[in-house]
């Protein structure tokens, strides 16, 4: 280290500076994989990632399985640390213990807060967040945080004006949320911890309006990820047998965005691990049909097909996409198309 390095490192009040190839803040993420790769592959762009520190934000209309989506996550990380917390920031009342323990998660674990306006949010959050804090979360805690949702929640003027029985428009609720991210996310990277936020979304008012996560920019600036939900019915014949949620991808720090992966959940049988996982590997050359409705493995080196051919729903276990998801060829299809590349920023012949 250089003299005018060392100098430098030593004058400055903030403990966390370092050199940057020592900085723990980029080297030293935690890594949550869950139980689901195609989750997975829409959190980071590789099966064996997950989800990583930081603010994920989840918009979509009601009964678009977003709060699933936020308590697989939340169960991977519980799995991951045997001390691990979750913050649970209510404002809807929808998911109650039950729920948390459908997704195998201790609900003794769970400190639930009620919330009913964005400044009651923005202020015990802070309040837990801040490093001044004896009793705040430091780096090495497992904490992590939900908040369901944010999009239901109001400024505490609006709710004042309520009470007050004061019909003037809010028109500080936008400024609150801007204000709460600018303030909460430096401090999830400095603590290494993981926060999920359930939010909402609208139509934009054009010819061609696209959907967007509602509570403005601020949001969308902050987040790592920015998942729009989108949903279908899943039908044999005319039997609803359950939907099929679209995981839109708007903003990822991670995953190529506008990529779309399709989790299918049934009545009768919920989530599976290998949800979307046919469809990629048909598209990689890992399975093929040889038949209507029937499915082969492919020997991803002689190109042969191999094994026993088999019907979609025989696909899903161990011996068939259990294989797939193991190969090495099918792991690196997967980030090829995927995962976000760190190019070069200046080509080799620039001066």
């Amino acid at each position: 280290m250089s003299a005018l390095m060392n100098k430098l490192l030593k004058s400055t009040k903030i403990k966390e500076a370092s050199s940057l190839n020592e900085s723990v803040l980029f080297t030293e993420k935690a890594n949550i994989t869950t139980a689901i790769p195609l989750i997975n592959i829409a959190l980071s762009g590789d099966i064996d990632g997950g989800l990583r520190p930081g603010l994920t934000s989840i918009a979509g209309p009601s009964r678009h399985f977003k709060s699933n989506y936020a308590l697989i996550m939340a169960s991977a990380y519980m799995k991951k640390y045997s001390d691990a917390i979750i913050l649970f920031y209510d404002s809807e009342f929808g998911s109650p213990a039950s729920y948390f323990e459908a997704a195998g998660i201790d609900s003794s674990r769970v400190v639930h807060i009620p919330i009913t306006n964005i400044e009651e949010l923005q202020f015990d959050l802070m309040g837990k967040l801040d490093r001044k804090n004896p009793d705040g979360i430091k780096r090495g805690d497992h904490v992590f945080i939900l908040v369901d949702s944010i999009g239901n929640l109001a400024s505490i003027r609006e709710v004042n004006n309520a009470i007050d029985e004061n019909s003037a428009a809010d028109m500080s609720r936008a400024r609150a949320l801007k204000g709460l991210w600018r303030m909460v996310t430096p401090f999830l990277t400095l603590n290494d911890i993981p926060m999920v936020a359930i939010q909402h979304t609208y139509e934009e008012q054009k010819m061609y309006g696209k959907t967007i996560m509602s509570g403005g920019q601020g949001g969308m600036l902050s987040s790592d990820n920015v998942w729009i939900i989108g949903k279908s019915q899943e039908k044999d014949g005319t039997e609803l047998l359950g939907y099929k949620f679209t995981i839109n991808i708007e903003k990822s720090r991670y995953t190529r965005e506008k990529s779309k992966l399709q989790v299918l959940v049934k009545f009768d049988g919920g989530i599976s691990k290998y949800t979307g996982i046919l469809d990629l590997a048909i598209e990689a050359g890992e399975v093929k049909k040889p038949k209507n409705a029937r499915f082969q493995l492919v020997d991803p080196e002689t190109g042969e097909m191999i094994g026993d051919i088999v019907k979609e729903e025989d696909t899903e276990n161990e011996d068939f996409l259990g294989v797939v998801l193991k190969r090495p060829s099918f792991k690196e299809w997967v980030r090829n198309k995927f995962k976000v590349a760190q190019a070069k920023l200046l080509a080799d012949d620039t001066e």
